[in-house]
């Protein structure tokens, strides 16, 4: 979807979802958040088909709307150190 964007961290509820990014300062966010919204929603929308029948011309399944917070540093480096140690767990587990 876009490369240089890195997921940190995601979680969700029934009608949210909080993701920690790492967005490449020549990015903006509103161009993340949009990009975001049509992959996930068009991939959806192809995988359930009630979510097809549920949206069927409608633009999206997401809200317009977006909010963008700014993490401290301690909170990056943490959930970049969570990430990588998964990701080490991840592969350890496939040999």
């Amino acid at each position: 979807m876009l490369p240089e964007v890195e997921v940190l961290e995601l979680n969700h509820d029934v009608d949210y979802v909080h993701m920690l990014l790492s967005i490449p300062p020549k990015m903006r966010v509103s161009d993340v958040v949009r990009t975001f919204k049509s992959h996930t929603g068009r991939l959806m929308k192809k995988k359930f088909e009630y979510m097809r029948k549920a949206y069927w011309g409608a633009d999206g399944i997401w809200f317009d709307g977006s909010l963008a917070q700014w993490a401290s540093m301690n909170v990056l480096l943490s959930a970049i150190l969570r990430t990588r140690e998964k990701k080490i767990l991840d592969k350890r587990s496939l040999t």
